[in-house]
Parts: structure tokens; sequence; C-alpha cells
């Protein structure tokens, strides 16, 4: 169906924050604009849109982390994400807009109460490969469903006990291939249609805007403040979902 304007204008709000958190955080823009475009849109635009806009962002991230990149630490996790996207991807062909909607309040309340809370455990050290490859499956599933293809590695790089540089040395790479992935199979499947397609011309000016203003703002603001505002709105978007 057409977007309404009204609708419209919440979507290019929407996008905008969203990309302005992303540009000054370094993640979260699925988060965040799933919480408002579920409401207004199909759970399959959503999707297409968050993959397509968060792939150029994250883009430019792992654009100027790739000296830190190791392939090796990478590949289970790749190789994890590209079997779990076609599964995640066909999934959200016969899935319905009320549980998916839920779903994705459930993990917009979990992701905030962890990130909140940032319970003190001990680096994980047991699995191996084998664990981050199947933490990859689980992110290609979750990616291929609702584009939001970087949570659960960003979430085990933390248990995992690495530094902030080597965190986002995997997490951001293994969302941008997911992102990729997710978006070449929507797209080889005939998913994407002419409406999604305009909706993405129409908010690609609030995330250029909306990520080159977040980046300003990097180092301004008081990033512990502003991270707690950031997860409280998440938690309040995932249980506004829920409900």
């Amino acid at each position: 169906d057409s977007v309404l304007p009204l609708d419209l204008i919440l979507f290019l709000v929407a996008t905008f924050l969203a990309a302005l958190v992303a540009g000054l955080a370094g993640f979260a823009f699925g988060l965040i604009a799933a919480g408002v475009w579920l409401h207004i849109l199909t759970p399959l635009q959503t999707t297409t849109l968050i993959v397509a806009f968060a792939l150029l962002i994250q883009g430019i991230a792992v654009w100027k982390l790739r000296h830190a990149v190791r392939f090796e630490r990478l590949l289970p996790f790749l190789v994890g994400s590209a079997l779990g996207v076609p599964l995640g991807a066909e999934l959200l062909r016969w899935a319905s807009p009320g549980p998916l909607r839920a779903g994705v309040g459930v993990v917009l309340i979990v992701f905030s109460l962890y990130s909140l809370a940032r319970p003190k455990l001990g680096a994980i050290a047991a699995g191996g490969r084998a664990a981050d490859g199947g933490v990859g499956l689980l992110n290609g599933v979750l990616g291929g469903m609702t584009g939001l293809g970087g949570i659960l590695p960003t979430v085990w790089c933390s248990l995992k006990g690495w530094s902030k540089e080597e965190q986002r040395a995997v997490f951001q790479p293994v969302a941008v291939v997911t992102f990729a992935l997710t978006a070449a199979w929507l797209g080889a499947s005939g998913s994407i249609g002419g409406e999604t397609v305009r909706l993405f011309l129409l908010g690609l000016p609030a995330v250029l805007v909306g990520t080159w203003l977040g980046l300003k703002l990097f180092g301004r603001l008081d990033e512990a403040g502003f991270r707690k505002v950031v997860l409280a709105l998440l938690l309040v978007s995932g249980v506004i979902l829920v409900a």
C-alpha cells in the first residue's frame, strides 16, 4: 500500500534520528528505525530499508577500521551468517506482522536491558570458532528476518572480553556482510518493490544528513549520558512494540 503523508513524515523523522544515533554511537540504526517503521510499513519493507541504509552507514565505518580487521577471526561469523540469511529471508516471506513486531520488541528490550545493566561477566572462552559460527548463524537468521544483523555479534564480542577496537573490527564487518547477503537474497527473490525503492530514495537525504550530524556531534556530547538516553528510548520502543 502507498505510504500516507503523515506516515511519510514519521518515516523521515525516524530515519533521520536513527542515522543520527548511528553516526554518533556507531550502532543501533535498525533498532531505532524499526521501533517506528514497523507501525507504518510492512515487515518486508522495514527489513529491506534497514538493510539498505545500515549497509551504507556501516560500510563507511568498516572502511575506516580496515587496518584492524582480522579475516581469520571473522571467518566463522561470516560462514554462519551466510547460512542463516537465506533461512531468515524465507521465514520473513511467511511471517505475519504481529508476531514479528512483538519479536523485534523483545529484541529491543533484551538488548537495552543488557546494555544498561552491563553485567560484569568473565570473558567467554568456551566454544571457540564453533560457537562463533553458531552466533553467526543465528545472526544471519535474525538479519534475514528483521534486518537487525549486528546485534548478536555485538553482544557476543563484548562477552568475549575483547577490546573496543577488536569488537568493532568484528561486529561491524559481520553486520555489513549480513546486510549485503540479505539485500542480495531479497533482490534475487523479487521481494523489493517499487514503493520500497521510492522510500529508500526519499529517506537517503535524511540518512546522509543524520549521519553527518552524528559524526559532528561525536566527541562534543557526554558519551555515557547519551548512551543511557539512547538505550532508554530503545527500551520504551520495545515495550510499545510488545504491548
